[in-house]
């Protein structure tokens, strides 16, 4: 019930517009125009994604690459910097002594100092001295550079120093993105870790025994790094991580992305040298751009949303779409304005054929232009025309039809008459005992019977039955100069065949053989099948046609239907064979026909029917 309710009138308004043909053009050009504008800006909007995806991951991989490299620099100068070199057993022996021998605990400290001084990203220096269990401190205090021996519990569990002597470089970094509290056991330099952007500690060891005898701890500000990291671009809700090769986050732009991110397992997906993936979170969808450094596999990730991504494809699209509803509006007006113009002369055409069909044959539709509708009001002009001469014939057909048909009835009491009046004549011999006449006159009225019944196909019994009672007549004539030999199978007697055609054939045989000679003529009619025809044949051994005569009938029956009334006043002697011809091929189709072969020897004349029955009655 609800369905119907709403379709209902969802019908009714279809109805109502697709009543008229310029309704029907305005709804179809703006589907037209709906679709196209439709399927352009989802193309237009898929290429543009996929051509802003490829941009992104472009941009964002080569600024990665090059920030990496730069990272990578910066790293290994550090590692310069940690490095003795060529004074590593100076430093080592100055460790070993600084606690008895004056100059080498001033040694130590210049050489703190002078480290110190090489670079304005450091923000603190340590040097952890392991038997002593004690530290010498390089750090800025009001503007002065003040140089600390403190006394320092064991570092042995603090992570960055497991991490060092774990490491064959003899070296850690230590990150202070996450709470250090949460990873390690002993106490740590008191650093201030807000202005510190790492921590890297180098593992000093004895030459001879290899056992670690100090630890160098230099923490670095965020001067140098924020100088690197500024050439990747940033823009709202896109993020930048960098991350160490045990997955140790020295650099976030938002910590608690980092830890969801984290604890959602971006991090394990990062299992090649560089490359992109798509990865979500609870809020949105990003896609990750990372490049890892060749030498370490530090790592830059670069989450980027896809709608920020999407958002010059989005206003595309957006302004696509209103570019397009401006189009589609100014289309239905110029729609609208041409259908009108197109729809006007068939709506003045379309009032009158309604006039015309209510019986105003008075009726002209205008005429404008040169196209289609043009055409179509000329030729309804034409027909109108054509319409009100044609009722005028026939209402004067009507009264010639009239008068046909009372002087048809007229003429038809004649042949009636005729037939009374020999049956009269029959009666008369038969009370004389003139038998001759009376099988005469019975066979003329039996004739005249037949010829005027309204058959048009006969079986071919009745045709035979016919043509022994017109013979017999012509017996009279000719006498014993006429001989009939019948060879007809009893199988083709139901055959039907137009009523006198053998009778046509038979009197051509009379009138170009019996009539023509004084000796005895024998006229066979016989009828045979073949695969294509049943073959009815009445032939004479007459003289035949002369080889003139025979062309000029020949030609006879290849004129067409329409020349007969030239044939009627030219050719009167073979108009049987033609209209005999022509009812062939009306009856039968065009297969049927009279085939007529004509020698000295005589005349054969071959009436072809089709096995297929009558085509045309």
């Amino acid at each position: 019930m609800f369905r119907k309710m709403i379709f209902r009138p969802l019908q009714n308004l279809f109805e109502s517009v697709s009543r008229r043909l310029v309704n029907k053009l305005i709804l179809l050009f703006t589907l037209i125009i709906i679709l196209v504008v439709t399927s352009l800006t989802f193309i237009s909007y898929g290429m543009l994604q996929k051509e802003s995806v490829n941009n992104s991951i472009a941009s964002t991989s080569n600024n990665l690459l090059l920030v990496g490299r730069n990272l990578e620099s910066y790293l290994d100068g550090i590692e310069q910097l940690s490095l003795p070199q060529i004074s590593y057993d100076e430093i080592i022996y100055a460790i070993l002594h600084e606690s008895t021998d004056y100059a080498s605990k001033m040694y130590v400290q210049d050489y703190l100092k002078n480290l110190y001084f090489s670079r304005n990203d450091l923000e603190a220096i340590y040097l952890y001295v392991i038997k002593e269990n004690k530290y010498y401190s390089v750090t800025k205090e009001n503007y002065n550079i003040a140089v600390r021996v403190v006394e320092h519990p064991p570092i042995e569990n603090l992570t960055w120093y497991q991490k060092a002597l774990e490491s064959p470089n003899n070296r850690s970094y230590q990150s202070f993105v996450k709470e250090e509290s949460e990873q390690m056991t002993g106490i740590d330099y008191p650093v201030n870790k807000e202005n510190s952007f790492m921590g890297y500690h180098r593992l000093f060891r004895s030459i001879i025994s290899r056992e670690p005898q100090a630890v160098l701890s230099l923490y670095f500000n965020s001067s140098v790094k924020d100088e690197i990291m500024k050439d990747i671009p940033f823009s709202s809700g896109q993020h930048l991580m960098y991350v160490s090769p045990d997955q140790q986050p020295f650099y976030v732009d938002d910590p608690k992305f980092f830890a969801k991110s984290e604890q959602a397992g971006l991090l394990k997906k990062l299992t090649e040298v560089s490359g992109r993936f798509t990865w979500s979170d609870d809020e949105q969808k990003y896609l990750v751009i990372y490049n890892s450094s060749q030498k370490e596999g530090w790592k830059l990730i670069k989450p980027i949303p896809y709608k920020e991504i999407y958002e010059a494809a989005n206003t595309t699209r957006n302004l696509n779409y209103m570019i397009g509803l401006i189009f589609l509006i100014v289309s239905v007006i110029l729609v609208s304005f041409t259908s009108n113009k197109i729809t006007k002369p068939l709506k003045n055409l379309s009032l009158q054929m309604k006039r015309f069909s209510t019986g105003s044959f008075d009726v002209t539709a205008q005429v404008e232009g040169k196209d289609e509708i043009a055409y179509l009001s000329r030729h309804f002009n034409k027909m109108v025309e054509n319409t009100n001469e044609l009722i005028n014939e026939r209402y004067k057909m009507k009264i010639v039809e009239k008068n046909a048909v009372l002087k048809a009835l007229e003429a038809e009491i004649n042949p009636h008459f005729l037939y009374n009046a020999l049956q009269a004549i029959s009666t008369k011999a038969l009370k004389n005992n003139n038998d001759d006449i009376v099988d005469m006159v019975d066979n003329l009225a039996l004739t005249l019977r037949y010829c005027i019944s309204g058959k048009d196909v006969v079986h071919a019994r009745e045709e035979l039955k016919h043509i022994e009672r017109y013979l017999a007549l012509q017996k009279a004539r000719f006498g014993g100069r006429m001989q009939v030999v019948y060879e007809w199978d009893d199988q083709l007697m139901e055959l039907k065949i137009p009523k006198l055609s053998i009778q046509t054939l038979v009197e051509n045989c009379i009138k170009h053989a019996l009539e023509k000679v004084s000796s005895t003529i024998t006229i066979t009619i016989k009828a045979r099948m073949t695969p294509s025809f049943f073959v009815i044949s009445v032939a004479d051994n007459g003289p035949g046609f002369s080889e003139g005569k025979l062309e000029q009938v020949l030609n006879t029956l290849l004129m067409q239907w329409e020349d007969r009334e030239e044939l009627d006043e030219g050719e009167n002697e073979s108009i049987g064979l033609k209209n005999l011809n022509a009812r062939l091929k009306l009856l039968y189709g065009d297969e049927a026909g009279l085939v007529i072969q004509s020698d000295e020897n005589g005349t054969e004349m071959d009436m072809l029917l089709p096995r297929g029955g009558i085509k045309h009655v």
